[in-house]
């Protein structure tokens, strides 16, 4: 089986909250998540949560894309590589939208320290690389230095 790659967007407002997603997807339990998805071919990281937060957020108002760490899911037969991006916000008053209500009821603006449960697989080792706390139980993280 090929690898999963994709990317997980850690929005962040003038406040200093992180922007998640009531994740509802069919099938799945209802969890909380950052913006992201699947890699498209010959896109960025960067690229790839721009556009993820647009589709799934509505959010256009974006700036600097960094790419902060990458998570890996180590008890799942498939090879699941997530990579992490902050992006800026670059228009405090950016609302979010709900362009995918099949797969997202609402979006909230949460404080890192004081995040809601529970939080999607991904979503929950990338904010814990993010925040500099241990990985969760089943996923290894690993911090991308900028020079």
């Amino acid at each position: 089986m090929s690898p999963i790659v994709g990317v997980g967007a850690v929005l962040v407002n003038g406040d200093g909250a992180v922007l998640l997603g009531n994740r509802i997807k069919a099938g799945e339990s209802p969890t909380w998540c950052l913006p992201g998805g699947h890699l498209e071919p010959g896109e960025s990281f960067a690229e790839a949560a721009i556009r993820e937060t647009a589709e799934e957020s509505g959010i256009t108002a974006v700036g600097e894309a960094r790419v902060f760490g990458v998570a890996h899911q180590l008890d799942h037969p498939r090879v699941y590589l997530t990579a992490g991006v902050q992006l800026t916000l670059t228009d405090r008053d950016a609302v979010p939208t709900l362009p995918e209500p099949e797969v997202f009821d609402r979006w909230i603006w949460a404080d890192p320290l004081d995040l809601p449960a529970p939080l999607f697989p991904a979503a929950d080792a990338l904010l814990a690389g993010w925040l500099g706390r241990p990985a969760p139980v089943g996923w290894s993280t690993h911090a991308i230095r900028q020079p």
